[in-house]
């Protein structure tokens, strides 16, 4: 049977087993897997969310944070926007580099208890302010890397600004040897040292409540496209290495307690070449053979391993891919809402969470066309044989992944999937790119996990592990809460109908405990979009427990147990104690 074609339908499945192993080895969950990003999101917006799905870590990155100068608070908005210099927004521009909007992203984080995550730019250049005697320095007409004036008629140009375009010529060439000075000025790792020690004598240092994680700046491999007014070049092996070696060493010099994320890649090309254009790619492809062929993330992490052996100082923390499923229609998308010409997109966004860690899973997109798409992508395992190979100790990053459809049920069950998966699987930090918002079914997923109940109660923090008959259909997660020793059991239905199940307990030794108890449930599915609905208790009855989840549903039992019930799980090594 062919689990990759969406002609596929699953057979009535009378009652799928689910079975806990509290014996078997277990794992703590980090807290930080339940990030966002959330670069320019509006104070409001940020705290309805944040007090909705109570956000662990959030990220301030994007593309507009590698050219982010933290002395004038001007970010320049890349390829995403005609290549402009942009004010950050401020009510108060008179006191910086105090109250930046950095500064600002960094206090909103520490009253609301978040970990702040700051990209820093390593690309060698930042944005630059208009002069001060300037009719207009902070709006139109703003300083852009290809004014219509200076180089050219262009192909596109800001309908608010048509004096700044797109750097495409109207036969559609590309306009080179353009002025970096036209938006940008350089910088070196002095830069980013004086802007943590700025963020330091604003915050605190890392271990006393300050900004505790740094990433070397944002998709290095594409600054080719996003910042090709800067840095219109190839990015090689080595140049990329370097960056992240000198600029590591600013941050830890400025913060030693600090901790580090890179390479930053975006995607699934950029973890086998430093950079890449379009396939085929004559020069990464020489640059890769230069290197024995070896991808660059596994070179990346020997260089660092062998650097960081001779200096005794680490130069990351984390090793920290970006990933989005590329099966059309799934990544970014909205959910357009249910209706029989969506189920086959709706069946392949759920399928594709496999990506993440199935290593039978095919890529159902030009992954599997590719040099290296003759194997699974199994994302995670693939970043951990890589670290244990490599470098081992370092704990995995994932700062940039989004399944699309936040905005509807089916994005919902995504969503609540990855972040099993990332429980489940050990990562140790990931954000969320384009957040849901508060009232999202996507804010529900993170709900079902961090804040169902709305008085701040959460899915486990110790890992066990747990089976389904059939993960496609109905997946589970399963975890001790360390607080009060409570099982719980994350379950999601991903299918059109009703599945029975049969929750099997007899790993554990329940005596007459059984009796005693029963467990509480928690329901988010697509009869209520609005509301987590907690249900009735349910027995535990011959050391099971039977219940029927509903179609396209989130379901979350909570089991009790004393605390001493569970063994403790054994301290991994990459995580700090």
């Amino acid at each position: 049977m062919d689990y990759n074609t969406d002609s596929y339908t699953p057979p009535h499945l009378a009652q799928i087993r689910l079975r806990i192993f509290p014996t078997m080895a277990s794992h703590t969950i980090s807290p930080l897997i339940y990030g966002i990003n959330a670069f320019k999101m509006k104070d409001e917006d940020f705290a309805e969310l944040s007090q909705a799905i109570n956000p662990t870590v959030v990220r301030w990155g994007g593309n507009a944070t590698s050219r982010y100068n933290w002395e004038n608070d001007f970010y320049n908005t890349g390829s995403d926007y005609y290549y402009e210099n942009i004010p950050y927004e401020n009510p108060d521009r008179s006191q910086l580099p105090n109250n930046s909007g950095a500064d600002r992203f960094v206090q909103r984080n520490k009253a609301a208890g978040i970990e702040s995550l700051i990209t820093v730019p390593i690309i060698g250049c930042v944005a630059k302010a208009k002069p001060a005697d300037d009719p207009n320095p902070l709006g139109h007409p703003y300083n852009c890397g290809f004014k219509v004036c200076k180089y050219g008629e262009q192909k596109l140009t800001d309908p608010f600004d048509r004096n700044c375009g797109n750097g495409i010529r109207l036969d559609s060439s590309l306009i080179t040897g353009n002025d970096l000075t036209d938006t940008s000025i350089k910088v070196d790792p002095d830069f980013v040292y004086h802007w943590v020690k700025h963020l330091v004598g604003q915050f605190s240092d890392a271990s006393n409540g300050g900004v505790r994680f740094y990433g070397l700046d944002n998709e290095p491999g594409i600054w080719r496209d996003s910042h090709r007014d800067v840095f219109p070049g190839y990015l090689s092996y080595e140049l990329l290495l370097q960056r992240n070696i000198d600029y590591a060493a600013a941050i830890r010099q400025a913060d030693p307690n600090a901790q580090i994320l890179g390479p930053v890649q975006d995607g699934w090309t950029r973890y086998f070449y430093s950079s890449y254009g379009s396939y085929p790619d004559a020069t990464a492809q020489a640059d890769r053979d230069a290197h024995n062929g070896e991808a660059f993330v596994a070179w990346y992490l020997d260089q660092l391993y062998a650097h960081d052996q001779q200096s005794g100082q680490r130069t990351i923390d984390y090793f920290d891919l970006h990933y989005y499923p590329q099966a059309a229609g799934v990544a970014l998308s909205s959910d357009s809402g249910y209706s029989t010409n969506l189920l086959p997109l709706w069946a392949l966004r759920l399928r594709s969470t496999r990506s993440l860690w199935d290593a039978s899973y095919v890529d159902e997109s030009w992954i599997k066309n590719t040099e290296e798409g003759n194997t699974a992508v199994q994302l995670i395992p693939r970043m951990r044989a890589w670290v244990n190979d490599h470098y081992p100790g370092l704990k995995l990053a994932i700062s940039e992944y989004n399944w699309g459809g936040l905005d509807g049920m089916n994005g919902a069950l995504a969503q609540a999937d990855v972040l099993g998966i990332f429980g489940r699987e050990d990562v140790g930090l990931a954000t969320l790119w384009q957040p849901p918002t508060a009232d999202q079914p996507g804010a529900f997923a993170f709900r079902m996990y961090q804040n169902y109940d709305g008085q701040g109660s959460k899915f486990g923090d110790i890992s066990i592990p747990a089976t389904s008959a059939d993960q496609g259909q109905l997946a589970m997660y399963a975890a001790q809460r360390s607080n009060d020793g409570a099982l719980t059991l994350m379950i999601i239905n991903k299918s059109d109908q009703a599945l029975s199940a049969n929750i099997d307990l007899s790993g554990f030794e329940l005596g007459d405990f059984e009796e005693k108890k029963s467990a509480q449930y928690y329901r988010y599915s697509a009869t209520d979009l609005h509301s987590i609905v907690e249900q009735p208790y349910l027995p535990i009855s011959h050391g099971a427990i039977n219940v029927e989840f509903g179609a396209k549903s989130i379901n979350l039992l909570i089991v009790p147990f004393p605390n001493d019930f569970f063994p403790n799980p054994s301290p991994d090594p990459g995580e700090e104690q």
